[in-house]
């Protein structure tokens, strides 16, 4: 059973159950060790001893690739006039380096504006990042 599956089992037969964890556990957005030494964050996950469902990390990972498309598109408005793949190389990147380094791509994103793939492409290969990712940048910049 996935663990949204479990969560909607669980939920109507005992709601006083979340609001009394949350409360006992409390929210830690970062990564702290509990008074057992375990690794944990959130309303004490522990991730040492439990690491994160396939289930979570797919939401997790969702969540973030919708935070970093409204990020793009407030950021850089041409990203919303872009075809869709063209829009998944920006938001690989952003994910990849953050919204803060990705917009330094200034050449890349000039030439992005002009309808100029070609030049951004290279742009995206002439980067430490993309000594840094290897392959990935060659098939995004590929794809762009």
């Amino acid at each position: 059973m996935s663990a949204q599956g479990a969560v909607n089992q669980v939920i109507p037969y005992h709601p006083n159950l979340i609001e009394s964890l949350k409360r006992d556990e409390g929210f830690r957005k970062f990564p702290y060790r509990c008074p057992a030494g375990k690794l944990t964050i959130g309303y004490g996950f522990n991730l040492d001893d439990e690491g994160i469902d396939e289930d979570i990390a797919d939401f997790w990972l969702i969540y973030k690739v919708k935070k970093f498309e409204a990020e793009l598109a407030k950021n850089f408005p041409t990203y919303r006039v872009l075809d869709a793949a063209r829009q998944d190389v920006l938001c690989n990147m952003a994910y990849n380096l953050g919204i803060s380094r990705f917009m330094g791509f200034r050449q890349m994103l000039a030439a992005i504006e002009r309808n100029d793939y070609v030049t951004a492409a290279k742009e995206m290969l002439n980067s430490s990042w993309a000594q840094q990712v290897g392959f990935r940048a060659q098939r995004l910049a590929h794809i762009m």
